[in-house]
């Protein structure tokens, strides 16, 4: 048997992509290029560790006109990754979200949520089924943080501006770690380090 994409050399590793064996140097010509390589995948793990994403020029970002400081991250590190959960959670809704689904919805709810006043009640869809995913876990996990913080009677309000600096920070990470293939999810591997569905980061920081 060779292997199932080269059809020349010896398989080496069972790939989930193909539904097959393959090479190892077909794994890493092809991985994420035209296979289209489940997030769970170990051999994509593993690559995602090594590999160095594209050289990336800051002044191309979009939201280059918001500061990020330093302090901005260390007291809305709660925040962060709990829309980082969020986006995460929304990802794997469905099988196929690449990160350029995770760079649409990040698009679209800084979009919403740095709009003008209304904006947030108004019907505002993103462009395909995976972003919307992500978008609506967001908003809905932004909701229901909101109405902990009232309940709670919690001193500080999560204003729209500490959610879309929040979002632009998540956005500039997905541009840093996307490794521009076509089916790119080394920067979806990343929020996945920090994934936590079932923890409370907010509570835990004494937020409510």
């Amino acid at each position: 048997m060779n292997c199932a994409i080269c059809g020349i050399r010896k398989p080496k590793r069972q790939c989930p992509g193909v539904n097959g064996a393959i090479c190892a140097l077909c794994c890493g010509t092809e991985r994420e290029r035209t296979i289209d390589c489940p997030i769970a995948c170990v051999h994509l793990k593993e690559a995602h560790r090594h590999e160095k994403p594209p050289g990336l020029d800051p002044a191309t970002l979009p939201n280059g006109d918001i500061r990020i400081p330093d302090s901005f991250l260390q007291e809305h590190e709660w925040l962060l990754v709990l829309t980082g959960s969020a986006v995460a959670d929304g990802a794997l809704q469905a099988a196929g979200t690449t990160d350029y689904d995770i760079r649409e919805a990040l698009a679209s709810l800084i979009a919403v949520y740095g709009g003008p006043q209304g904006l947030l009640t108004a019907e505002v869809q993103a462009e395909n089924a995976f972003a919307e995913n992500m978008k609506q876990a967001v908003q809905s996990r932004v909701t229901e943080m909101r109405q902990r913080m009232a309940d709670a009677g919690a001193k500080a309000e999560l204003d729209d501006s500490t959610i879309v600096g929040a979002l632009v920070f998540l956005q500039r990470l997905e541009y840093a770690n996307n490794n521009g293939r076509k089916y790119s999810r080394a920067f979806f591997d990343f929020l996945m380090q920090f994934h936590v569905p079932a923890r409370d980061l907010a509570e835990e920081e004494g937020i409510v």
